[in-house]
């Protein structure tokens, strides 16, 4: 019987010429030559596919990552009180207390999905909330509304439709005074009217949109 021959031996052909094992192929089987020169395989059955596979292991071994789509566009909002230089206050009298003016209902400017997809720059938008006297937001002046083009007018009318949405408890002027005894109470209210100036600022990130605020209360 001829001496056993290696897995590297294996890889012949039938004409005795080498052949390369294909990568990644395993052979488990031990093989011998016989008479007629034909290699014998032994032992166990052979698991190693032909090169021929080779195509078939490529497609096979292919893996395609899954698409991550972006989140969906999202707001949030956030304030905090400035003082314009330009700020004009009611002047009160002596015995005279303000009260109210307060937001009790804010909603968040929507980031206008027409415009999310390609990201833009941060937009910031100047408005006036002019609030009446039962706490209701009356008008929203937006400062350069005119000359705003349409890319920009998305974003106004976003802050405008969330604005007018916009409570506060109103604005009242109490006036006190001392009776006899001494003892102080109220002897008038009025509620006035009274306007917020406000700066929304739009950003996006990553497909997640924000909205912020910054107030000033005239």
């Amino acid at each position: 019987m001829a001496a056993p021959v290696d897995e590297a031996v294996a890889s012949m052909d039938l004409h005795g010429k080498e052949r390369r094992p294909c990568a990644g192929v395993f052979v488990s089987a031990r093989c011998s030559f016989g008479n007629a020169g034909k290699i014998a395989m032994a032992g166990a059955i052979p698991t190693f596919r032909l090169c021929g596979c080779m195509l078939s292991l490529l497609l096979a071994g292919c893996a395609t990552s899954p698409h991550q789509s972006l989140p969906p566009a999202s707001g949030d909002a956030s304030w905090r009180v400035v003082v314009p230089p330009d700020t004009v206050r009611y002047q009160l009298a002596l015995g005279e207390v303000s009260s109210g003016a307060t937001p009790f209902k804010r909603v968040t400017p929507v980031y206008p999905p027409s415009v999310l997809a390609h990201c833009p720059p941060p937009q910031e938008v100047p408005a006036l909330l002019v609030v009446d006297e039962q706490g209701k937001v009356d008008e929203v002046r937006v400062t350069g509304e005119a000359q705003a083009d349409a890319s920009r007018h998305v974003f106004v009318d976003a802050v405008r439709v969330a604005a007018l949405q916009w409570q506060f408890n109103p604005l009242t002027i109490n006036r006190w005074a001392a009776d006899v005894d001494g003892n102080s109470h109220v002897v008038d209210s009025e509620a006035k009217p009274f306007s917020l100036a406000y700066v929304f600022r739009f950003a996006c990130h990553a497909g997640k949109s924000t909205v912020s605020s910054a107030a000033a209360q005239r």
